[in-house]
């Protein structure tokens, strides 16, 4: 998958490049704002096919969509493989996946034809990691946690998202009370890009229904009632009645269940406004 220009689109400073994007700024900032408007103008009347090919369109230079292979992200990777647009479809490879997740990573990769990228974390920080909590020593504190998710998710994001100017996620706004504000198309200030959630406005129903009907491959975690699927030791299945994401760090007893990836550590939605619309 390699970078584009699109006639009409605007080109954006890459993320990552901060004399670049210091020259450009607040030219860059509101390019961006602009743009973000006007996709999530666009997305009410869209479907998934429309939405990415959008964003694609009206957006100059990389475009990266990160993916951890659940029922969201493989709805998202059908809609991109079968366009064929010239998104860039990375995953986080934390060390900790789950078998079932490498399996329908490798599975989509053979569908497709494609190879998704994967970004580790370094080895210097995994190893000091260890050395300070032990292997599960992320269990003993919620801070503790969000150091491991920091070293195995958070830095490795960085690295992905270099050089891009948007995000794709596959979050849906209904998934938890901390995401119902999600907007569908942001600029993130952290990471200076625009962000998109093409799916904000699905819920997991007709997310499961777009898999079945295009026959995507999915995790068959989900099958044994894992809503939410991350590193194996803290994703647990979801007994009738809780929460989707009420199996994620569930000894935590908390109500946020974040790694650090859209929410700071204090749980504050990353990039809360659209630009332009305040």
């Amino acid at each position: 998958m390699s970078d584009v220009a699109h006639l009409g689109a605007v080109p954006l400073a890459p993320s990552g490049d901060t004399d670049h994007k210091a020259g450009l700024a607040p030219a860059a900032d509101a390019a961006a704002a602009a743009i973000a408007a006007s996709l999530a103008d666009q997305f009410a009347a869209l479907d998934l096919f429309g939405r990415l090919a959008a964003i694609r369109s009206q957006i100059a230079g990389r475009i990266v969509f990160t993916t951890s292979f659940g029922l969201e992200d493989q709805a998202i990777a059908h809609a991109i493989f079968a366009q064929a647009l010239a998104i860039d479809v990375a995953t986080l490879d934390t060390g900790r996946l789950f078998p079932e997740t490498h399996e329908v990573w490798a599975r989509t990769e053979r569908r497709y034809g494609v190879r998704i990228r994967a970004f580790a974390p370094e080895r210097d920080g995994v190893e000091a990691l260890l050395a300070r909590q032990g292997v599960d020593g992320f269990r003993s504190a919620v801070a503790a946690r969000l150091d491991c998710c920091a070293v195995r998710k958070v830095a490795p994001l960085s690295r992905a998202l270099a050089g891009s100017a948007a995000w794709i996620t596959g979050i849906r706004a209904d998934q938890s009370a901390d995401r119902a504000g999600l907007s569908p198309v942001s600029f993130d200030e952290r990471q200076r890009l625009i962000k998109a959630n093409p799916l904000f406005d699905w819920t997991r129903e007709r997310t499961r229904e777009f898999v079945g009907a295009h026959g995507v491959p999915y995790n068959t975690l989900h099958d044994r009632g894992f809503l939410s699927i991350g590193c194996a030791p803290c994703t647990r299945a979801v007994a009738p009645g809780e929460p989707e994401r009420a199996g994620r760090w569930w000894w935590e007893q908390a109500e946020k269940k974040e790694c650090g990836l859209h929410f700071d550590r204090e749980g504050a939605m990353r990039a809360p406004q659209l630009l332009g619309r305040q």
